[in-house]
């Protein structure tokens, strides 16, 4: 079986040879002159070759030492390279950002917020995955993810920017033929069209002041996985829908759609940042989040938004 190289080690007989000291190389690297004269012990066991000749007064490269250098130079540069190129990307605005996000929320709203961050940070790359399942950040190398929900609790790390409402919204002539229901239990005489990923399935859960919660069971013409894509059965009439307000507060501004039973709420759910855990993230990922949140809270749709976190 093939052992892992000792990568430290070669590094530090390369900054040895270049010092010309165990002392300046331990010196530089902050190590204790022990570690150092270990690691160059280690190499020299491995390899069963001397790499430096050392007497009392001087010390100098053996062949193998020689034959060794090049490459050992090559493992250091390289490792101290990969290091300052990370950390200046950390520091700094540059490198890639890797983004999940609901598709409806994220066409509609994540998309058009995108280029004004883009121009201000031109070195910044995007990477963004559209998907209304609830994807692994770690597992998928995610840096951040826009959700909207009620966050069980996990090991993730979330930013609440805003409270999202839902509403029961149909169009007038729906509501001219069907009439408009003034109570949960009237929703049975009612055609739901049905957001697949809904917490409530086709149960639909509502909570009154005064009355109280009531649950009634809905008749579903139409299930979809992506609650925009509810919005031309909506439009022709043919349904009731709970839709987030971000989708629907144009058609009611416009008329195109209503709501109803606004006196029995829906319990809303609010738009996150979440990020994988551990707090240090690179510049460009947190500036990315601090953008975001900026711009949703001040959103026409966007209730009580949340600034700090």
């Amino acid at each position: 079986m093939k052992k892992l190289p000792d990568l430290e080690a070669w590094a530090i007989f390369a900054k040895v040879a270049e010092t010309g000291s165990f002392a300046r190389a331990a010196a530089e690297f902050a190590l204790s002159q022990a570690t150092v004269s270990k690691a160059i012990s280690r190499l020299e066991a491995r390899m069963k070759t001397m790499l430096f000749h050392r007497t009392s007064r001087r010390m100098s490269l053996t062949e193998s030492g020689l034959g060794a250098l090049e490459h050992a130079t090559r493992i250091l540069e390289e490792g101290e390279a990969v290091e300052a190129e990370l950390a200046e990307q950390s520091a700094s605005l540059r490198g890639p950002v890797r983004i999940a996000a609901p598709m409806s929320f994220g066409l509609s709203h994540l998309a058009p917020a995108l280029p004004r961050f883009m121009e201000a940070h031109p070195e910044v790359g995007l990477d963004i995955e559209f998907s209304d399942e609830m994807v692994d950040l770690v597992a998928n190398r995610f840096d951040l993810a826009l959700r909207i929900a009620s966050l069980a609790d996990s090991s993730l790390l979330a930013r609440r920017l805003c409270t999202v409402r839902l509403l029961l919204v149909g169009a007038p002539g729906y509501f001219a033929r069907r009439g408009r229901p003034r109570h949960p239990r009237e929703l049975v005489e009612h055609r739901a069209l049905q957001y697949a990923y809904s917490r409530s399935g086709a149960n639909w859960r509502f909570r009154h002041e005064r009355h109280g919660e009531f649950t009634q069971a809905m008749n579903t013409p139409l299930r979809v996985n992506n609650a925009e894509a509810l919005a031309p059965a909506l439009l022709a009439g043919l349904g009731l829908a709970l839709q987030p307000e971000f989708l629907a507060w144009q058609d009611i501004q416009a008329g195109r759609l209503e709501t109803v039973m606004d006196d029995w709420q829906v319990e809303p759910v609010a738009l996150h940042i979440v990020t994988p855990p551990g707090r240090r993230r690179p510049a460009r990922v947190q500036a990315l989040i601090d953008y975001l949140a900026e711009h949703f809270a001040s959103a026409p749709w966007a209730r009580d938004g949340q600034g700090a976190g």
